[in-house]
């Protein structure tokens, strides 16, 4: 199967950018990409609609190389891609959903993100005034002696987001799960448009509340990408600084939350006094527990505060102290064990096809990591290690997840001692014609995708794709075979976002 480049190449309209390129291709050159994905020698990072276009992401994991094949759709039919790469199956439903554009030869032509009550046909899903009752979301049948459905959400017992579970069971054991989700669909690339870079931006900080730095890290970066913005040094790796605290604060948290599911209450207390230092701490540097719109495009809103290093440090210091005991302590107690060791399976196959990011495909083997390859500054100039697991199971992620504290505490330190005094930001200038630009980013849940088009001070479309659009159906396939009674601890291990996935 062809390569990025020879796809690239292949195209009637080629954009070269930096350092991404794209291309406007016809029905067989489009088909060419979704083979190559098929074989494994491309992977999908995004796939996303316009209101006469769709566009897809995809990787050349041989080179890291990135690119854009667009396909132009008069007629609002495209070939699917899901038709031979189930990764992006979800994604052409949300397609449909949202601008009303047929995959042809799509295997699953359900809504996804439409529960019934849009306009048809409607850039962006606009939604009816007096909407109609919804007509029963077709869930697949449950065939077989002694099968029986159990349907858990999408409101539930605990203070989460909604979304449901149907669960086909023999007696205990899971032999299918099916999702739906969508219900805290908010409209933001919607929103986005037409909107000013300021405006989107705030709005990209809020796709998922826990990842806010990483995606106004991508949003940023794919707006100086656009602009061709020379972003100050010292910004670049305060950026990179709050990413860390961002990845130390949610794998600290993941980790008790995970046992906690296993009933093991300690590890949830301890490592949420560890959180709770890591967000005091952030606040004292930058003026927001979660820094939400700290970083800006063209650099951030405000310097670190000049007693926030102190408090960062005193913060490290305390989990470098207490860390090590606890991950003895989950390491030690067998009946903890017990219930994670084995359990929640995924494939390292499976984590390929869909290019899971994180933890999710680390722990099965997939070794990415966006900060690396592609990579962005500073992480070229900063020692660490992509921890990865064969395993797959529960067990295997809460480990990537130590291990990437311990690389994260390492990182924090490279990164305050690499500090150099000067700007963080330089002003924005309107773009002259209209310019794209897209941006890989490493969140704590995995690699975030963000792609713009610009027109003057304007965002004309926005995509922004979270990593668990390609983890929430691994984690169907992770559960099967396990009694339902242990999904709660094997979905808390992907800790997959509703609301990053939802837009």
């Amino acid at each position: 199967m062809p390569a990025l480049i020879d796809l690239i190449q292949a195209g009637c309209k080629v954009e070269r950018h930096h350092p991404w390129a794209r291309a406007v291709v016809d029905d067989e050159i489009w088909l060419s990409a979704a083979g190559a994905l098929a074989d494994g020698t491309l992977s999908l990072l995004g796939l996303w609609g316009e209101p006469s276009r769709v566009n897809m992401a995809v990787l050349d994991d041989s080179t890291s190389d990135i690119g854009v094949i667009s396909l132009d759709c008069p007629d609002r039919r495209y070939p699917s891609v899901a038709a031979c790469h189930r990764p992006a199956l979800r994604l052409e439903r949300a397609i449909r959903d949202l601008f009303g554009l047929e995959a042809v030869g799509t295997p699953d032509a359900r809504p996804w993100l439409d529960h019934g009550r849009w306009h048809k046909r409607a850039p962006l899903g606009k939604r009816l005034d007096a909407s109609p009752e919804a007509s029963p979301y077709p869930f697949l049948p449950a065939e077989g002696d002694g099968l029986h459905q159990v349907a858990v959400g999408p409101v539930h017992a605990g203070i989460i987001e909604p979304g449901h579970f149907r669960f086909t069971a023999s007696g205990e054991t899971v032999v299918r799960l099916e999702q739906r989700l969508g219900y805290t669909h908010k409209g933001v690339e919607g929103l986005m448009a037409a909107s000013t870079v300021e405006q989107a931006a705030r709005l990209a900080g809020r796709i998922s509340g826990d990842s806010t730095v990483a995606y106004g890290i991508a949003f940023a970066q794919a707006v100086e990408a656009a602009l061709q913005i020379t972003v100050p040094r010292r910004a670049l790796w305060l950026r990179a600084l709050m990413a860390e605290l961002e990845r130390l604060a949610n794998h600290l948290g993941d980790i008790g939350a995970i046992c906690n599911d296993a009933s093991f209450a300690l590890m949830h207390a301890h490592c949420g006094v560890l959180r709770e230092r890591v967000l005091r701490a952030a606040d004292a540097a930058f003026g927001h527990r979660l820094m939400r719109d700290i970083v800006l495009p063209g650099g951030l809103a405000r310097d670190i505060a000049g007693d926030g290093p102190a408090a960062i440090r005193t913060a490290l210091g305390e989990i470098r102290r207490h860390f090590p005991a606890l991950v003895d302590l989950y390491d030690n107690t067998a009946s903890l064990q017990d219930r994670t060791v084995g359990a929640g399976s995924l494939n390292p196959a499976l984590a390929r096809q869909f290019a899971a990011g994180g933890y999710v495909g680390r722990a099965s083997g997939r070794n990415f990591d966006a900060r690396r390859k592609p990579g962005y500054h500073p992480y070229d100039m900063l020692r660490f290690e992509v921890p990865v697991l064969d395993d797959g199971d529960v067990n295997a992620r809460v480990w990537i997840r130590i291990r990437e504290v311990e690389q994260s505490l390492s990182l924090v330190d490279q990164i305050m001692g690499g500090l150099e005094p000067g700007p963080v930001k330089v002003p924005l200038q309107a773009a002259s014609e209209p310019s794209e630009g897209m941006a890989l980013v490493e969140g704590f849940r995995g690699d975030i995708l963000a792609w713009l088009r610009l027109s003057g001070d304007r965002v004309e479309r926005c995509h922004l794709r979270d990593p668990s659009w390609f983890q929430w159906p691994l984690l169907e396939a992770a559960i099967e075979g396990n009694i339902v009674a242990d999904f709660p601890l094997c979905n808390k291990s992907f800790n997959c976002s509703y609301s990053g996935q939802d837009l």
